[in-house]
C-alpha cells in the first residue's frame, strides 16, 4: 500500500535514483525531476503529498522554486542542501520550506523527517471548531486565519505553530513543544527553524516591530500568544 506520493527534485542522477529506490522500499510512490526549470510544472501536474527539493539545481535554484511554488502548493517541502551557510537555510525557511537536511543524507533520518512532516500534514482534525483569541481567528476545518481584516496565507508549519499558540493563549509554549509540533523532534539549541517560523508569522500578522504585541518571546522559556 502506497504511503504517499513524493516528488524528488534533484539534479544528481545517482542521488535521485538512490533516494527514490530507498523511499519506494518504504512504500512511497516517487517521481524524479532533474532540471529546476521543470520543477514548477511537475509540482502542478504530479500533485505530490511532499516535495524533496535540492538547493543547487540547473535552470532554477531551490530558493526560487520554493518561493514560486508556495503560491499554489501548500504541502510539505523538505530541502536538501550541501551548503553549510546558515543564511541559505534561513532564507529557505522564510520562503516556505518546512524542513531541511544537510548532505550527505542519512536515509533513515530522511525517512523519519518525511514521516513527521506527513503526519503533521495529515493530522488535520475534521472538526469545524473556530479558535478565537482577540481579533485572531483560526478555522481548524479550512485552516484559514484572519486577524481583523487581514487574511494571511500561511505555510503548513506556520499554521501549526500558530494553532499551538492559539490553543494556549496567555500561556508560555516552550521551544521544545514548538519544535516537536514543527519537526517531530526535540528542540536543539542550534536549530533556528522555530525562530524563523515565528519571525515569518509576525510579519504576516503585521506584528513586525519590537516590542511585539501579538506573539511575545519569553526569554529562555518560549513564546506566548497575547490573550486579548
Amino acid at each position: 500500500m502506497v504511503k504517499a506520493r513524493i516528488l524528488i527534485i534533484e539534479d544528481d542522477l545517482e542521488i535521485s535514483r538512490l533516494t527514490a529506490m530507498y523511499l519506494e522500499a518504504e512504500n512511497y510512490e516517487t517521481k524524479i525531476v532533474n532540471d529546476g526549470l521543470l520543477a514548477i510544472d511537475a509540482i502542478k501536474r504530479y500533485k505530490p503529498d511532499l516535495v524533496i527539493l535540492d538547493l543547487m539545481l540547473p535552470g532554477l535554484d531551490g530558493i526560487e522554486i520554493c518561493k514560486q511554488s508556495r503560491s499554489f502548493y501548500f504541502g510539505p517541502i523538505l530541502v536538501l542542501t550541501a551548503c553549510a551557510d546558515d543564511m541559505s537555510e534561513v532564507s529557505l525557511l522564510k520562503l516556505g520550506a518546512d524542513d531541511y537536511l544537510t548532505k550527505p543524507i542519512r536515509p533513515h533520518v530522511m525517512v523519519a523527517r518525511i514521516d513527521a512532516l506527513l503526519r503533521r500534514a495529515g493530522s488535520q482534525s475534521p472538526s469545524t471548531e473556530v479558535i478565537e483569541v482577540g481579533q485572531l481567528s483560526l478555522d481548524t476545518a479550512t485552516r484559514e486565519v484572519s486577524l481583523g481584516q487581514l487574511k494571511p496565507v500561511l505555510t503548513e508549519a506556520e499554521y501549526d505553530i500558530l494553532l499551538l499558540l492559539a490553543s494556549n493563549p496567555g500561556n508560555i509554549v516552550s521551544r521544545d513543544d514548538c519544535c516537536r509540533s514543527l519537526r517531530g523532534i526535540d528542540y536543539d539549541a542550534n536549530d533556528r527553524s522555530v525562530d524563523m517560523r515565528i519571525s515569518g508569522l509576525r510579519k504576516k500578522l503585521g506584528d513586525i516591530c519590537s516590542p511585539y504585541k501579538l506573539i511575545l518571546t519569553v526569554r529562555n522559556k518560549g513564546y506566548m500568544l497575547v490573550n486579548g
